[in-house]
């Protein structure tokens, strides 16, 4: 059986296991049927993450080196007011770097194409404010 090709759902970690988690990834499936959906909210992401925060001390690295080279298109949450987090702007610069398609989707389950905008991209310090609120 031949295999789907891997969309990737770049999202804020504040969203998994959340009901809009759950809705958002019905809503790629029915609107992507062509894809496997790729969700970084699994065990084995979360383990390869913290093994490379340990080797290298930049657990991202772990989705740059091994995950994103192997979609081949991407979609990514950005947060209520339009603006996306460092590290979900990077999978995407990464995806579309290697001539893949990117779209974007927010809570209201609106899709449309991503444009590289890096006026909407956040610092990795207002990313970690938004991500863990005091």
């Amino acid at each position: 059986m031949e295999q789907k090709p891997l969309i990737y759902f770049g999202h804020p970690i504040n969203f998994y296991n959340t009901p809009d988690e759950e809705r958002l990834l019905r809503l790629i499936s029915r609107n992507f049927p062509q894809y496997a959906i790729e969700n970084p909210n699994q065990l084995h992401h979360q383990e390869g993450y913290k093994k490379y925060k340990a080797q290298f001390g930049n657990g991202m690295r772990y989705y740059f080196e091994e995950v994103l080279p192997r979609m081949k298109a991407g979609i990514f949450l950005c947060f209520e007011d339009g603006m996306f987090g460092k590290g979900v702007f990077g999978e995407a610069e990464f995806i579309s770097s290697r001539g893949n398609p990117i779209w974007e989707v927010n809570l209201e389950e609106q899709i449309r194409e991503m444009i590289l905008d890096p006026k909407r991209c956040l610092t990795v310090e207002q990313t970690r404010k938004r991500i863990y609120p005091q």
